[in-house]
């Protein structure tokens, strides 16, 4: 994916093995990748037993931080797709203990059904 098209794009997808060498130290042992979308430079990865929200900060992006939501811990969620004229998808995330909840955005592609349908799955 070039630069361009990541700054133009708010999610776009990220190829699972391109993080597998950023995550071997994030992900427990029986833990996998399922799909992955990139947000200009920030992550947000959907695992077999997690959301991972990561924020790279400094100019570098080298210091992250790595925030887990366990599928256990959301209680609903909502997502908002595009139409003609807004071109913008949005996910919503309900977590037990939080009242404010957390909006990621998407444009364009088919991502916003892959996760929610990666969210219908585990979320019980």
């Amino acid at each position: 994916m070039s630069f361009l098209s990541r700054i133009l794009d708010n999610a776009s997808e990220v190829d699972k093995e391109e993080l597998a060498e950023e995550f071997q130290n994030v992900l427990a042992d029986d833990e996998e990748i399922e799909e992955a979308f990139i947000l200009i430079r920030d992550l947000v990865v959907f695992t077999s037993k997690r959301v991972v929200l990561v924020d790279k900060q400094g100019i570098t992006g080298k210091k992250r931080e790595y925030y887990s939501i366990p599928y256990r811990h959301i209680y609903e969620f909502s997502v908002e797709t595009s139409g003609h004229f807004d071109m913008d998808s949005e996910l919503t995330l309900y977590t037990a203990g939080n009242s404010n909840p957390r909006k990621i955005e998407f444009k364009g592609g088919d991502g916003i059904v892959k996760v929610q349908k990666i969210l219908a799955s585990h979320i019980k």
